[in-house]
This record gives C-alpha cells, structure tokens and sequence, in this order.
C-alpha cells in the first residue's frame, strides 16, 4: 500500500512539474516578444544643435520642426554655454516640446583658448558654440553615428531620411556640395556669393597653396553633417582641426571677410576629398544671404531641409521665406526672446 500511495505521490508531483514546465515558456515568449517589439528596439538617432544667448528661438524652431516631421526615435542633445542652459531648458519643459527626449551638454569654451584668430569685421562668427561641431566626440559618447545641424535651419523630411545617408568606408563625415544643384548657382550667381575654396582660403599664403587645392575646387557646407564617431575618432579629426585653427592664428590663413565664417575653412582642410555626400535637398542653404534674393515657393515645398546661413535670419528683420520659418517657432515662455519684425 505504501509503494502505491508513493507511486501516485511522484506521478502527481510530475504532472505538476509538466504543467509548469509547458506554461513558463509561453510566459518568457511573452516577455521577450515585448523586449524585442521595434518600439523598444528601434535605433535612437542623436541629433546636436546648439542653443546660444540672442538665438535660442533658433534652436527651439529647428527643433520643433524635427519632431513634428518623423517617428523615429530621435533624441536631441542641446548644446549651450553655462550661463544659457537653464533658459533653454525651461523654454523646452514648459511648452509643447516638453515630450521630446533631449540631454543638455555645457560646452567650455576653455578648448577653444589660443585656437581662435580675432575678427572684428563679424564677430558673432567667433562665438565659442560655432565650433561645436569641432567636438563631438567629446560631447557624444554612446553613439555610433550622429546628425549636427546648425541653429538656423528647419527641417521639413523625415530625420530618419537623413539619419540613413551612406558614408564610404574611411569617410568621417558627409555634407552638401555647395555646387550640387541649378537652383542654389542661381542663388549663388544673384547674391555673389563663393562656392569654391578660393572664396574660403587666402590662396596667396604659402601654407595655403601647399596644400595641393585647386582654388576652384567646390566648397561644401558644414552646417548639416551626418557624422561617423568611430573614425571622427580614428582619424583624430579634432586634433587636425585644432591644429589648422592653431596655425591661422599665427598666420592669418583664412578669415571672415572671405567665404563669411572661420568654423567652414578648417573643416574644408580636414576633410577635402575624405567626405559623402548629402542628398542636396536636404541643405538648401543661402536663405539667409541677402534680404530680396528668393527661391521659388514651389522649390521650398521641395526642400527637406532649408538653411538661413548667411546675415539675414528669420527671427530678425529684413529676411526671407520668415513664414516657413515661424510654422515652426515657439515662443519663449519667458518672454525674453522675441521676434524682430517691421511692426513690433
């Protein structure tokens, strides 16, 4: 009798063990379909822009018009000085931007100490945030690819378009040829502005000309860049930089007056022959170049990502094309960013 109620004793402890064995593997199923479902696993795209004193609506402008333009799973890092970063943070958490994911990085302009040649004739070109781009290993750590925009620009595609531009092997980085497309030449042609490296480097310095670059080579545009972090750091491309914005410094290579910013001419060094490109429409740039040259409205339509470099901004007056521009503005909870038009 006691082999039997034994007997029956095991045969139910191993039902019990069945049944359970059969049950935990639909439980983990369950739970690794949630861990791997695309929402949790979708790539992360880092987007840099830098949020400076005077400009801030710049930087939330070109941030709204990304968020509102994709799905994916962008998250912003805000670039900004000391001083500048609690305005931008409270002017991101309370208005309708307050969803997006971002991290605000202090940049110390300290790096920057004996790197950079005085210009009087623009000095908001000398602005320590305009050199960010210079950094951004230094400022993104985790990541593996990353998209820098300039504070003046607003975006009107899908980020996840511009996130998937192909870099060549060996390539840092890609950026828009300043000679890429009919429409900006007219631009280019009716405000004179230069496309070539001659507008950017002074081609009567002997450093210049050892260089081996024809002068009329095509120029590009660092102000949209999707960046490669593993050979950014491989090709040690900060320290090169750095060591062309040292020697200009001792002998005046380059400067404002020429192609109209001392952050360009460095980049254009570094990088000659060594970059992508970038689908043209996603930098129509030179929207800021001249207060009455225009593109059509037809093209803007167009154009994944539209650029006010140059003076004229869209948040000052005179400039152009300022209503696609504010489609994307916030204003400042604070009060202390206000527009410039002809009737405030």
């Amino acid at each position: 009798v006691n082999q039997i109620l034994l007997l029956l004793l095991v045969l139910t402890v191993c039902a019990i063990l069945y049944n359970k064995v059969h049950q935990v593997p639909l439980a983990l199923k369950n739970e690794m379909v949630d861990l791997e479902s695309p929402e949790e696993m979708e790539e992360e795209i880092p987007v840099v822009i830098c949020a400076a004193a005077g400009r801030m609506g710049a930087a939330v402008a070109a941030i709204s018009s990304i968020y509102s333009n994709t799905e994916a799973n962008v998250l912003f890092y805000i670039v900004g000085l000391k001083t500048t970063i609690p305005h931008i943070r409270k002017w991101i958490e309370n208005s309708k931007l307050k969803e997006i994911k971002f991290k605000v990085v202090e940049f110390n302009p300290m790096v920057l100490r004996g790197k950079i040649r005085q210009d009087a004739s623009r000095p908001e070109l000398l602005q320590p945030l305009n050199f960010v781009r210079f950094y951004l290993p230094l400022l993104i750590q985790k990541h593996e690819k990353v998209i820098y925009l300039d504070d003046d620009v607003i975006v009107q595609g899908d980020i996840q378009e511009l996130y998937d531009t192909k870099l060549a092997p060996g390539h840092a980085a890609a950026f828009s040829d300043d000679c890429d497309l009919p429409s900006t030449h007219e631009m280019v042609r009716s405000v004179g502005m230069q496309n070539t490296y001659m507008g950017f480097l002074d081609y009567r310095k002997q450093a210049v000309r050892d260089l081996g670059i024809s002068p009329s080579t095509c120029s590009f545009n660092p102000g949209v860049i999707v960046a490669n972090m593993t050979e950014w750091k491989h090709q040690r491309i900060t320290k090169q930089l750095e060591k062309w914005m040292q020697r200009n410094v001792e002998e005046n290579l380059y400067s404002s007056t020429l192609g109209g910013g001392v952050a360009t001419s460095p980049m254009l060094i570094v990088f000659h022959g060594k970059y992508s490109s970038i689908n043209p429409m996603w930098h129509i740039r030179h929207l800021g170049w001249s207060p009455d040259a225009r593109y059509s409205e037809q093209f803007l339509q167009e154009a994944k990502l539209l650029h006010w470099n140059g003076r004229y901004k869209p948040w000052d007056y005179p400039s152009v094309h300022t209503d696609l521009w504010e489609n994307w503005f916030i204003p400042d909870p604070s009060g202390k960013f206000k527009l410039t038009r002809p009737d405030s």
